[in-house]
């Protein structure tokens, strides 16, 4: 029988059937469910995106309040779970620590022998307030500060800010992380999404899917573009260097500038839109304006003389150095995000299953090759 060769990382190769999310690369479309990600961005909260994701369908009132209130109500995480953060040594950085602590949270959770689909949709309300709790309680035990407890009146943009910073965050704050987690709430069969299908279909738990999603992210070819970005600002920033300068003499030296192009996107990332925006109107607004004004002059030079358009790492960087977060938190940030795509693969995939288990092309040594004995052997 013969099969379809794949190019080089699955360029092109079609994985799966899913209903979740549409892309077009050529005309820079992103949708949710058949929805626009820019009227998503525009007029959604990442609640109500979440439960689109979720169900395949935006809610009416009396559902969103019920989905708002089941996942105020999962902001909890066990006392052992909080101990393993504290005895966590100081050199573990947030995404090996968000990485572990996802997998062991399944020891706590009442349905983790239950992989029917009612209980992978409570355990999914428990994975996506709990990352985000994660990731603030860790940063302030590595900095010495008290827990802040969750504040379940909040939506889940403010209550993570509450929690990382022990302030009650602004409208424009809690709205420019609201869309930033709705932005990046799914992106089709990402390389972290596709591990989570591929354990899922093993029917392996939900917490070892999104366990093994959290270490694909992990990786830098997939997360933490945004982490290279603002290093690349704050580097511009303390040598006093003209951006556009600095940039041209990296790609002088065949330096990669982080932040630009796309596997899909072959126009702007749709995502990419919106944090423009938001970086230059959260600066504007915080009396920070530069972190936006560097970023957009190497833009329009990498756009000119690369051809290459930001992607939706470029401006996430400045806009959450703006917010006052730390540098890496980027890539966990996006996790808060990611578990509602993640989750929605998931279920998906066990609701109509089939293990996933693709063909090699074989380009080893001609079949057949004769076994040599040892002492025969050059």
């Amino acid at each position: 029988m013969s099969t379809a060769v794949a190019g080089k990382g699955l360029e092109g190769i079609v994985a799966a059937n899913s209903g979740i999310c549409w892309i077009d690369g050529e005309a820079g479309v992103l949708a949710y469910r058949g929805i626009d990600i820019h009227e998503l961005a525009e007029n959604s909260t990442f609640e109500e995106t979440t439960y689109l994701l979720w169900n395949g369908r935006l809610p009416n009132q009396l559902a969103l309040r019920e989905f708002q209130a089941q996942l105020a109500l999962a902001r909890q995480l066990d006392q052992r779970v909080i101990d393993m953060l504290r005895a966590f040594p100081s050199t573990a950085t947030p995404m090996e620590v968000l990485r572990t602590a996802v997998s062991a949270l399944s020891f706590y959770d009442a349905d983790e022998k239950d992989n029917s689909h009612d209980a992978n949709v409570r355990k999914a309300y428990n994975l996506t307030a709990q990352i985000a709790m994660i990731v603030a309680i860790y940063d302030r035990l590595r900095k010495g500060k008290e827990i802040v407890p969750p504040d379940r009146s909040l939506s889940h943009a403010a209550n993570f800010l509450w929690m990382l910073n022990g302030v009650k965050p602004s409208e424009t704050a809690t709205r420019t992380l609201d869309i930033a987690l709705i932005l990046h709430a799914d992106h089709e069969l990402n390389a972290s999404t596709f591990a989570a299908r591929v354990i899922a279909a093993t029917l392996s738990d939900i917490h070892s899917a999104i366990t093994g999603a959290i270490g694909a992210l992990k990786g830098p070819l997939h997360g933490g573009a945004n982490e290279g970005v603002m290093r690349l600002l704050y580097a511009i920033d303390k040598a006093g260097a003209d951006p556009v300068e600095y940039v041209k003499s990296m790609l002088a030296a065949k330096q990669k500038i982080s932040g630009f192009g796309h596997r899909v996107y072959k126009t702007e990332d749709p995502r990419a839109t919106h944090l423009r925006r938001m970086s230059e109107q959260l600066g504007n607004d915080a009396g920070q304006p530069k972190w936006f004004q560097m970023s957009r002059a190497i833009e329009l030079y990498v756009k000119n003389e690369k051809k290459l358009n930001a992607n939706v790492d470029f401006y996430s960087a400045s806009t959450y150095a703006t917010l006052g977060i730390d540098i890496d938190l980027y890539t966990p940030i996006f996790a808060i995000s990611r578990i509602a795509g993640w989750a929605a693969h998931v279920i998906e995939q066990l609701d109509d299953n089939r293990l996933i288990r693709p063909r090699a092309e074989y380009i080893g040594p001609t079949y057949p090759t004769r076994w040599v004995p040892v002492a025969e052997r050059p």
